[in-house]
């Protein structure tokens, strides 16, 4: 399957996630998850499929978690989903989806274990060299 990634090209995670992805062979779909939200279905099976929660997901730098109270443990996973639709910058990236699985990937290396070929040697935006040697988890 081609690798699909929910992308965000303000966030520099999700730019070397991306930069990885294609420096690994890779030729990603791109979605600009801002632009081109997941339906709830959808966003309910990206969840699952990373095998978190929708607590984990949430994203909380730069959106509205603090004034929609999200941090409160009374809210149901359904009433954490139904913000994330309502808000999708609460949704956190990138979500990078392969024949491998599927995985949020902070940090962006993580994203070489859902590739065939990954590369061995990435230097960051930042400049931090990543060095792969099969054993990210």
């Amino acid at each position: 399957m081609q690798p699909l990634i929910y992308h965000n090209a303000a966030c520099g995670t999700s730019r070397n996630t991306l930069a990885m992805l294609k420096a690994s062979g890779e030729t990603p779909e791109i979605i600009e998850y801002l632009k081109t939200p997941p339906n709830r279905e959808r966003l309910v099976d990206l969840i699952a499929m990373m095998g978190i929660t929708p607590r984990e997901l949430l994203r909380r730098k730069g959106t509205p978690y603090d004034e929609l109270k999200l941090d409160d443990p009374t809210l149901t996973d359904e009433q954490l989903i139904d913000a994330m639709m309502a808000y999708p910058i609460l949704i956190n990236r990138p979500i990078v989806v392969t024949d491998k699985g599927a995985r949020l990937c902070r940090p962006s290396e993580l994203v070489l274990d859902l590739v065939t070929e990954p590369v061995a040697t990435f230097t960051k935006e930042d400049g931090e060299v990543v060095r792969y040697s099969g054993e990210e988890k």
